[in-house]
């Protein structure tokens, strides 16, 4: 009978232990559900929305650089001339003579004062010798003479000569003063000569040419029909190097005293010298256009010759003369709309919208157009579907 009683008990239980999950299956079928029309909703807003936006491709207004000074260090101009230098002579004697040796030869280095060349002397020996002879014998007499001055000067103050006497005396002691002053300069004048036949350097330098030998005639001036040499040796202060170039009269306002330059040698193309404007040379070449213009050169090398090409780059003052401000930005041609309304404008895309600005145009070119106004450089413009934009449409930005 007991268990009867269980076995009825047992038909009326309720099995809870698949009920909660029936029921949860139940719910994310709804939830499901739910986020889908959800989906489905926003992705029918999001093409309604970009229906409703204008596809424009945009371009980026270039700012165009003024008429500016160039960079600092820039260069401004170049030129080509030559290494040449302020300072060379060529050296010959001051009196015309016979070469009896020479001391120097091509790039050797002298001091100033250095005997580079002597003269045969023995000419102006024999007349130094004469001169002192003819001075000795002035001064002997001179010195003869004037004992017998001063006796005839004391007696005429006495009253023991006449005046007649005195005055004889006198003349003659004036003259024997005067010839051993006259032989006085004569022997200067001698031994001068014997001191041209020494040649000396004038300053310290290099010598560059060596232009006679010894044996042959020398004269400060050109004689016998050009067989006559006028110069021993050309010397060369290496420390009065610097650099000649022609500039075009067109850009010669791009060049003033104190700018600093560039040098480079045409034989060292890697290396480049420093330096600096000297003066521009206020004469101009009719025949070629040009002004010839000096440049130092502000580091000294043993490479530096004498006529050597040269390339001088002008470069910017380190602070410009003169900035001025932009002249406008370019922008492609398509993005300029022209309406009776609305005259000259242009769409500025921004943060997926459009304003309608009006702009002032400048020249036009095969890179674009020029906005003298209105637009700042960096801004984005719509290039496509202007007939369909008015200020504050949305836009959709296509590549």
């Amino acid at each position: 009978m007991d268990d009867q009683k269980a076995d009825l008990l047992k038909t009326l239980h309720i099995d809870r232990t698949g009920a909660p999950h029936r029921r949860s299956w139940r719910w994310v079928g709804l939830a499901a559900g739910v986020l889908l029309s959800v989906g489905l909703a926003l992705v029918a807003a999001w093409s309604v929305l970009q229906e409703q936006m204008v596809p424009v491709r945009v371009a980026v207004a270039d700012v165009l650089p003024g008429a500016s000074a160039p960079t600092a260090g820039a260069s401004r101009l170049d030129a080509t001339g030559y290494v040449v230098a302020r300072r060379q002579a060529t050296v010959g004697p001051k009196i015309a003579g016979k070469l009896r040796d020479v001391l120097v030869e091509e790039g050797m280095r002298v001091e100033a004062g250095q005997i580079i060349a002597h003269l045969d002397d023995s000419n102006a020996l024999a007349a130094l010798n004469q001169a002192k002879a003819t001075l000795e014998q002035a001064e002997t007499t001179a010195a003869d003479q004037r004992p017998l001055f001063e006796r005839s000067r004391l007696q005429s103050e006495k009253g023991l000569v006449s005046r007649d006497a005195y005055d004889t005396a006198k003349v003659t002691f004036d003259q024997t003063q005067t010839a051993a002053a006259i032989a006085r300069a004569a022997y200067a004048v001698a031994r001068q000569n014997v001191d041209d036949t020494v040649v000396t350097a004038p300053f310290p330098g290099v010598v560059t040419a060596k232009a006679a030998q010894p044996g042959e005639i020398i004269s400060p001036v050109s004689a016998g029909a050009g067989f006559t040499r006028t110069g021993i040796a050309t010397i060369v202060d290496m420390g009065s190097l610097e650099a000649d170039v022609d500039v075009s009269e067109n850009f010669i306002n791009r060049v003033h005293p104190d700018q600093r330059c560039t040098v480079t040698l045409n034989a060292y193309p890697d290396w480049h010298i420093p330096g600096h404007v000297i003066a521009v040379v206020p004469q101009a070449d009719r025949t070629k256009a040009t002004l010839p213009v000096r440049v130092a050169l502000d580091a000294r090398d043993p490479r530096m010759l004498p006529e050597m090409g040269v390339r001088v780059a002008f470069l910017a003052d380190a602070t410009p003369r003169q900035a001025a401000a932009p002249i406008g930005v370019m922008v492609p041609s398509e993005a300029i709309a022209v309406s009776f309304h609305q005259g000259t404008t242009v769409f500025v895309v921004r943060n997926g919208h459009v304003e309608r600005r009006a702009v002032t145009l400048g020249s036009r070119t095969a890179e674009g157009q020029v906005v003298l106004s209105g637009l700042s450089g960096g801004e984005a413009v719509a290039v496509s579907g202007l007939a369909k934009l008015e200020d504050g449409a949305k836009v959709r930005i296509e590549q």
